[in-house]
């Protein structure tokens, strides 16, 4: 499993497996339950790589980052 520390975002830790190129067990940490626990299905099983691409650069509330760009920071760092 990998876990990774958010900076910037309500959750503050997102763990999840990437097997064979593919996202797998995606959890967040603290955060928007309802909100999070749909990314998390939604991209089970997904290519990591696309998945990075398409949530990159997300943003909420102007912070510059949300949950979903911190999800892509995470796998980018861990492929």
């Amino acid at each position: 499993m990998i876990s990774y520390t958010t900076h910037g975002v309500c959750s503050h830790r997102i763990n999840f497996d990437i097997v064979d190129g593919k996202l797998h067990n995606v959890q967040f940490i603290g955060g928007c339950p309802g909100n999070l626990l749909a990314i998390g299905k939604l991209v089970e099983g997904k290519d990591a790589k696309e998945v990075a691409t398409l949530l990159a650069g997300n943003d909420c509330h102007g912070r510059g980052t949300s949950c979903a760009d911190q999800l892509s920071k995470a796998i980018l760092e861990n492929l």
